[in-house]
């Protein structure tokens, strides 16, 4: 196992201390986070590669956003999120592409986002139309010798799959975020592998609870004061075969976060070696 933290990539400027403060905190590997499609550039892809070379740092994912509103929430998130609003679709799809084409630049394989609220309904015409949107983009990323990776969360683990099965390339997996399905009120992650572990090829190693209301998503918490059971998860994926990323993401800033992914690490360090 190869624990890891999220950067964000928001400018060129930064991006160096970013990796600085990375390895200086004793990680030396990450999932690259960027949603400013103006950074898709040859010369931020050199500038990419030579910091990844100086620092000896490993980038296991590209989680490419997109433009457009944005809402985290169950009502305006419906009709705000990923590739399932139809009148953002083709920009999106466009910048999936665009994003894909940069991470191949620097080297990485794995392409992850959010596809939104997928209808649960196969029979709802919207699921059709953004199958064949996530078929574009997908097959795009595998002309690129690279694989599509859906975050978890706004979607039941059987609509995922069934998704999956849609479309029908060989190039998709998932970025399961641990606190996601318990956030969105959707599975429990442990749960959740029954069906679809198989496809799991990172992680986002976050904690959380449940919805208290039907308008608004659980409350993320610092890992081990939430409701995922990580020892059972490793027991799970261990049993699946997965021995490879675990990325650490706590969405809060300021000292704290600092100090929550430090407790993180040794929270989770003590539990892989437990069970691996």
């Amino acid at each position: 196992m190869k624990i890891g933290l999220c950067v964000h990539f928001s400018d060129a400027a930064t991006i160096e201390q970013k990796f600085i403060d990375l390895t200086n905190a004793g990680f030396d590997n990450c999932q690259l986070l960027c949603w400013n499609h103006s950074l898709f550039t040859d010369g931020n892809a050199e500038l990419i590669k030579s910091l990844i070379a100086k620092y000896g740092i490993t980038i296991s994912a590209f989680w490419c956003g997109w433009s457009g509103p944005s809402v985290w929430d169950f009502y305006d998130g419906q009709i705000t999120l990923g590739l399932v609003p139809p009148e953002y679709r083709q920009m999106r799809v466009e910048q999936l592409c665009a994003g894909g084409d940069f991470a191949k630049k620097i080297g990485v394989t794995d392409l992850i986002t959010h596809m939104g609220f997928i209808p649960e309904n196969p029979n709802d015409p919207n699921f059709n139309s953004f199958c064949v949107a996530v078929r574009t983009v997908a097959a795009h990323l595998k002309a690129n010798g690279q694989n599509l990776l859906f975050e978890t969360g706004q979607e039941t683990p059987v609509t995922m799959l069934r998704c999956f099965e849609k479309v029908g390339t060989d190039n998709l997996f998932i970025n399961l975020d641990t606190a996601n399905l318990i956030l969105y009120g959707r599975a429990n992650p442990v749960d959740a592998l029954e069906v679809f572990g198989k496809y799991v090829r990172n992680l986002h190693a976050k904690d959380g609870f449940y919805p208290t209301n039907g308008h608004d998503l659980g409350r993320e918490v610092r890992l081990g004061d939430g409701k995922v059971d990580f020892k059972a998860l490793f027991v799970k994926l261990k049993e699946l075969g997965y021995d490879s990323f675990v990325t650490i993401e706590r969405e809060i800033e300021g000292d704290k976060q600092m100090e929550d992914i430090n407790y993180a690490r040794n929270y989770l360090q003590k539990i892989i070696n437990e069970v691996y």
